[in-house]
């Protein structure tokens, strides 16, 4: 009987992110392109007696990641027993490598990683349905749960349509010393925007084809008000046009700034600048498989 499962639980960018009306229940419409990394953190999943969660890694952060029944690794095996009555029991173990608060959807893809691999574990699997339990989570874990990627999403991240993957491109993270909030960034957002009526349509897939395409929409809409409050985000997007970037802007809420290459930049003229910390890794071209074992 199999009873574990490994898997690299991948870092996303946004390559468009769009924030629109709020609803009544206060959350937010978003419109955002995801795209994996080849960047990722390590988990595996076992089946066990109890449930539990084991973290550490380079990327872990001195303070740790809180406790372990807000961690969206362990919510997310506590959904998927809650809606299918398996396992009776896990352990999980994450090595991290993404940094945390940078907007680059660390936990998130832990949480999608450990549905994937209960899911492959499982004698029942649910596939596609994942997203259902992905959902609540929060509104990058329905695209962390899939089988894509890249993906064109909407709503509050639980509405995916999924895109043709592009080539392979560098890419430059530079990470700063302070993480960003998601409720700070919406609430500077609300706060500087005032009453908000959104524009214009749901991007058609066809303009997302190709990177040129995609350089010519690329936006995040809480770049603005987070460089307000942190300046240093707008001088690293800089930095990274400088370097030639063909894309350069924040990922998600921040605070990671990343830049896209068609050649690898000469990333330690980019750690001499800043002075901070910075990754080379690669766009994806494929969701990394879960690997079972005995």
């Amino acid at each position: 009987m199999t009873t574990s499962a490994r898997v690299v639980a991948q870092a996303k960018v946004n390559l468009l992110l769009r924030v629109l009306g709020r609803e009544e229940s206060g959350y937010h419409s978003i419109e955002t392109v995801f795209l994996r990394l080849d960047l990722g953190d390590d988990v595996c999943v076992r089946l066990a007696g109890g449930r539990s969660l084991d973290c550490d890694g380079p990327a872990m952060p001195a303070a740790g990641l809180g406790p372990t029944d807000r961690n969206l690794a362990y919510r997310a095996a506590v959904a998927y027993a809650d809606a299918t009555g398996w396992p009776n029991g896990f352990a999980i173990e994450v090595t991290k490598r993404i940094p945390v608060g940078g907007g680059l959807g660390g936990g998130s893809a832990d949480a999608g990683a450990v549905l994937r691999a209960l899911d492959a574990l499982s004698p029942s699997p649910l596939g596609p349905r994942l997203v259902e339990i992905a959902a609540p989570l929060g509104a990058d874990v329905p695209f962390m749960a899939m089988e894509s990627p890249m993906a064109l999403a909407w709503g509050r991240g639980e509405r995916l349509l999924p895109l043709r993957a592009l080539d392979r491109r560098p890419v430059a993270l530079i990470v700063p010393s302070f993480g960003v909030g998601t409720a700070d960034a919406y609430g500077w957002l609300a706060s500087d925007r005032g009453r908000y009526e959104p524009t214009g349509e749901i991007l058609a897939p066809e303009s997302l084809a190709t990177w040129e395409a995609l350089a010519a929409v690329a936006t995040n809409d809480f770049e603005r008000v987070v460089a307000r409050r942190h300046p240093v985000i707008a001088e690293l997007v800089d930095e990274l046009v400088s370097a030639d970037a063909m894309i350069a802007m924040m990922s998600g809420s921040g605070s990671t700034v990343f830049g896209v290459f068609a050649e690898p930049p000469d990333l330690a003229t980019v750690t001499r600048s800043t002075g901070l910390t910075t990754v080379l890794t690669s766009t994806s071209e494929r969701v990394v498989r879960v690997d079972l074992a005995q």
